[in-house]
């Protein structure tokens, strides 16, 4: 990692932050007297987007994800819930900030204003939900000074990036607005500069370009230009940065309008026998009806804690999610992510954190682009596959070339892949997986069915075992227990290894009955 960028270290953890929500701003329109006008068009419910950050050389620095969630009742108020996601990945989550954080927000459908907001912060086996309260009824809000159409109140980063798009963004308009980010208070000001024409993966946008400048708080000084695309939605296109050590960009990746259910109030959640991620606030997340014939569903996300021969505590950890399907890089596709890393006990011996991101056909699961960031002790691999699976050709971001099988998945996509196979005993299957720089045969052989204990629940299983074509195909005795229900859940992995026994348990949570 180079000096100078770990030197700006203390003026980073703001990187995706700010990225995020640098165009949270409203309240003050210069041009007229009157309050900015609120447009609803983008918080049309079902709207999800999807961006990837680079920071300086690093061309795969974190991820950003939008989406309007639902509209519907919550804590005894109509609102319509707003969630980000954000996290950082390769070196810079390594050696800068490791970040894997959630957002919630819940607006008023009429004006957009919050009345409380929620972060969510996961730090190794510790997650820890922070809430907030904003503008309740009785309480004191932000009156404002005076200034011509200045709005009153108060919006947090995720309410008041969606306002700025609700505004009309007029030529040479200058706006203001006052926003609490992680309880700091902060006065931002946006100006409109111009207009120009952006191309991204996701096409070529006419953009009005908008300067921001953010004052209050901790922030670091960055110079930062916001492009919406000029239409009613003003979907932000790209968002540039710049200080001493470079360049940060968010560059919308995927943009999706999901067709959704009306409005709901107080749904009665269904029982389900494993539990793998709470609903937020009592709502289950919307499933895509194109992903109907899989055994999994957009937002799933599955948490394992990893151990190793008679120790208790958890070595390690790991999470697969399947984030979004949308347009990635000019095609249709779906966005899953695998992530593992050493806990903080097993740090002091050994440190690794490894992450993939799967762009997949949602078809076939078969991944046409896979950013692998690798660090396990004093190695490191960080690569960009573009994946042609027609043609079977791998070609890297370092320029490199691997002929792959037609139908070749990486680490992260296989997970999925095996989970939608039949894996009735004693069959066996093989896929093609591609690791680091070279292909493998993969075979997944359906041993035995049988019960396992999990969290102190029994749950049927079919246990498989995971060999390779290599000289030495069961070097590492690899099983496998998937549940043996509709969901194909992958319960637990084990392994031998030279340090002893190694397994990796599912988090699940046990659910009383309704």
């Amino acid at each position: 990692m180079p000096r100078k960028l770990k030197k700006s270290f203390p003026k980073l953890p703001a990187l995706l932050t700010l990225l995020l929500f640098s165009i949270s701003l409203v309240a003050q329109q210069n041009e007229a007297a009157s309050q900015p006008p609120f447009s609803s068009a983008p918080y049309r419910v079902g709207e999800r987007l999807t961006y990837n950050v680079s920071f300086a050389q690093f061309i795969s620095a974190g991820h950003i994800e939008l989406y309007v969630a639902r509209r519907g009742t919550f804590f005894n108020r109509d609102a319509i819930m707003l969630t980000a996601h954000v996290d950082t990945s390769g070196p810079v989550n390594a050696a800068l900030l490791a970040l894997d954080n959630d957002y919630n927000s819940y607006v008023d459908p009429a004006n957009g204003l919050p009345f409380r907001g929620e972060r969510v912060v996961r730090e190794s086996t510790r997650t820890a939900t922070i809430p907030t309260d904003l503008n309740q009824p009785g309480a004191a809000t932000n009156p404002g000074r005076g200034r011509s159409g200045e709005i009153s109140g108060t919006y947090d980063m995720l309410s008041a990036l969606y306002r700025a798009r609700a505004l009309p963004l007029s030529e040479g308009a200058e706006y203001t607005f006052q926003v609490q980010a992680h309880e700091d208070p902060y006065e931002a000001e946006l100006k409109v500069v111009g207009h120009q024409v952006i191309k991204t993966n996701v096409g070529s946008f006419n953009t009005i370009v908008t300067r921001l400048n953010v004052k209050g708080g901790q922030l670091p000084s960055y110079r930062t230009q916001v492009y919406f695309s000029d239409d009613e939605r003003h979907i932000p296109v790209l968002i540039t940065a710049k200080n001493s050590v470079g360049e940060i960009r968010a560059e919308l990746a995927g943009s999706q309008l999901l067709t959704v259910a009306p409005p709901v109030v107080a749904p009665t959640p269904r029982p389900t026998p494993i539990q793998t991620r709470p609903p937020v606030n009592g709502q289950v997340p919307t499933r895509d009806s194109a992903l109907v014939d899989l055994p999994f569903q957009i937002g799933e996300q599955l948490n394992y804690q990893v151990y190793i021969a008679s120790v208790t505590q958890p070595v390690g950890t790991a999470t697969f999610q399947v984030r979004a399907r949308s347009r990635y890089f000019n095609r249709d596709g779906l966005m899953l992510t695998a992530r593992g890393q050493t806990t903080n006990a097993a740090q002091r011996i050994f440190v690794a954190i490894d992450q993939i991101t799967s762009y997949t056909n949602p078809a076939t699961l078969v991944p046409f682009r896979s950013e692998v960031n690798q660090q396990e002790g004093k190695r490191r691999f960080n690569r960009v596959w573009t994946i042609d699976q027609e043609r079977g050709i791998a070609v890297g971001d370092n320029g490199e070339r691997v002929e792959i099988p037609v139908g070749t998945y990486d680490l992260a996509s296989v997970l999925y892949a095996v989970r939608a196979l039949d894996l009735s005993p004693p069959r066996r299957n093989a896929v093609s997986l591609l690791i680091n720089n070279r292909t493998r045969t993969l075979f997944i052989t359906s041993l035995k069915r049988e019960v396992i204990d999990l969290g102190g629940q029994k749950i049927p299983a079919i246990q498989v075992s995971l060999t390779t074509d290599d000289p030495q195909s069961d070097k590492f005795q690899l099983r496998a227990w998937i549940s043996a229900d509709a969901r194909r859940l992958p319960l637990r992995l084990s392994a031998v290894t030279e340090i002893g026994p190694l397994r990796a348990d599912l988090v699940i949570i046990p659910v009383s009955r309704q």
